[in-house]
C-alpha cells in the first residue's frame, strides 16, 4: 500500500496544545518554583526537557511501520505489569504525598500507570483486531475485562482512581469499536457505577471528596477548599481573562495549579476565550484521531487508532469535568498541557503511532 502523506491537521493541533501547555506550566508555575527552588525556570526546564524527549518519540513512532507493534504487544503489557507491581514495594516505588505512584530517584521519576494506557491498547487493539468471537461474552468481553480489572486493581492500590477510570474508559470506547454485543456492554457499564460507590465508600479520602463535591461550602477550608478556589479562578476570569500570567490564583491559592488544575489557570489568566480555545483543540484532535481510526487499512489499524485517541479525549474530559466541579476531584492531569514526564510522553507516543497509521490511510 503505498505510503501517504502524515495527518498534518493532527499534527498542528497537537503541537499546538504542546506549545500552549508549556507558556501554562511556566505561567501557573513560576510563583512555587521561586519561593521552593529559588529558580523560576524550574519547572518550565524539565517541562521542556519532556517535551523535547516526547517529540523525538512521537517522530520516531510515526516513522515506524505500526504493525511491527504487534509482536511487541504483550512484551510491553508484561513489562508495564511488572513495573506496577513492582512502585508498589516499599523502598522501591516513591511515596509522594501519601501516594506511591512513581519509580525513578531524585526528580527524575517516571509513572507507570501512563505507561499502563499506552500499552494496555497496544494488547487490546491486537486481541480485538484478531478475535474472531467477539459476540461471545467470555471472549468479546469478559477476557478483556479481567485483563482490565488487574491493572487497573494496581493502580488503585497505588491509589489512583482517575487514571484507572480513564483506562477503563478507554477500553470501553476500543470494546465498542469492536463491535462487542451492545447489550452486555451496557450492562458491564451499568455494573461500574456500583463498584466505584464502593471504592469511594471504602476509602476516607475519596468520601471526603465525594462529599466536597456534593456540597463544597460545607467545609470551605476543607474538603471543599480545592473546588472552590478552581471555580473562583475559572469565574474571575470572565471572557478575556485577567491576562497571561496576571492570575492570582497561583500565589498559594490553588493547590496543583500547575498539574491537576492547570485548566482553572487557564480560565484565569485567559478566560472564557482561552478555555473555549483549548477545548476546541482537543476537540479537533479527537475528530481527527478518530478520522484517522475510520480510514485505516486494517482492523489492528482502526483498534488502535481508536484506542490512543480515546485515551487522550477521556483523560482530557476527565480532567476539565473535576477542574469545573462536574464530578468529583480524582487526580488527572491534563494531556500535553498539565507539568509532568510520564504523562506527557506517553500522550507524545500515541500521538506518533496515530500519525503512521494516518501515512498508511486509504483513500477517503
Amino acid at each position: 500500500m503505498p505510503k501517504r502523506a502524515m495527518d498534518h491537521t493532527l499534527l498542528t493541533a497537537v503541537l499546538t496544545l504542546l506549545g500552549f501547555g508549556i507558556v501554562m506550566v511556566f505561567s501557573a508555575s513560576s510563583v512555587e518554583a521561586a519561593v521552593s527552588y529559588h529558580d523560576t525556570y524550574y519547572f518550565l526546564e524539565r517541562q521542556l526537557l519532556w517535551a523535547g524527549l516526547g517529540m523525538i518519540l512521537m517522530f520516531g513512532l510515526a516513522r515506524i511501520d505500526y504493525h511491527l507493534l504487534l509482536r511487541y504487544a504483550e512484551p510491553i503489557a508484561w513489562g508495564t505489569f511488572a513495573l506496577l507491581v513492582l512502585v508498589l514495594v516499599p523502598h522501591i516505588g516513591k511515596d509522594i504525598n501519601g501516594a506511591r505512584r512513581w519509580l525513578g530517584f531524585g526528580s527524575l521519576l517516571f509513572q507507570p500507570s501512563e505507561m499502563a494506557k499506552f500499552s494496555l491498547v497496544l494488547l487490546f487493539a491486537k486481541r480485538m483486531a484478531t478475535e474472531r468471537r467477539l459476540q461471545s461474552f467470555v471472549h468479546g468481553i469478559l477476557a478483556p475485562l479481567l485483563i482490565l480489572t488487574v491493572i487497573a486493581g494496581l493502580i488503585i492500590k497505588e491509589p489512583d482512581l482517575g487514571t484507572a477510570l480513564a483506562l477503563t474508559g478507554t477500553v470501553m470506547a476500543m470494546l465498542f469499536t469492536a463491535g462487542v454485543n451492545g447489550l452486555q456492554l451496557s450492562a458491564v457499564l451499568g455494573s461500574f457505577i456500583p463498584v466505584v460507590g464502593v471504592l469511594i465508600a471504602i476509602a476516607p479520602y475519596r468520601l471526603q471528596r465525594f462529599m466536597a463535591f456534593l456540597d463544597p461550602k460545607k467545609d470551605p477550608l476543607g474538603s471543599g477548599y480545592h473546588i472552590i478556589q478552581s471555580l473562583y479562578a475559572l469565574g474571575s476570569g470572565g471572557l478575556f481573562g485577567v491576562g497571561l500570567g496576571q492570575g492570582a490564583l497561583k500565589y498559594f491559592y490553588l493547590p496543583e495549579q500547575h498539574t491537576d488544575f492547570i485548566f482553572a489557570i487557564v480560565g484565569e489568566e485567559l478566560g472564557l476565550i482561552g478555555c473555549a480555545v483549548l477545548i476546541a483543540l482537543f476537540f479537533l484532535l479527537t475528530v481527527r484521531g478518530l478520522r484517522v481510526a475510520m480510514l485505516a487499512p486494517d482492523r489492528f489499524g482502526a483498534l488502535l487508532a481508536t484506542g490512543l485517541t480515546a485515551m487522550i479525549a477521556v483523560q482530557a474530559l476527565l480532567n476539565i469535568a473535576v477542574v469545573t466541579a462536574s464530578m468529583p476531584i480524582t487526580g488527572v492531569p491534563l494531556p500535553f498541557i498539565s507539568y509532568g514526564g510520564s504523562s506527557l510522553l506517553f500522550a507524545l507516543a500515541g500521538v506518533g503511532v496515530l500519525l503512521n497509521v494516518s501515512k498508511q490511510r486509504v483513500s477517503a
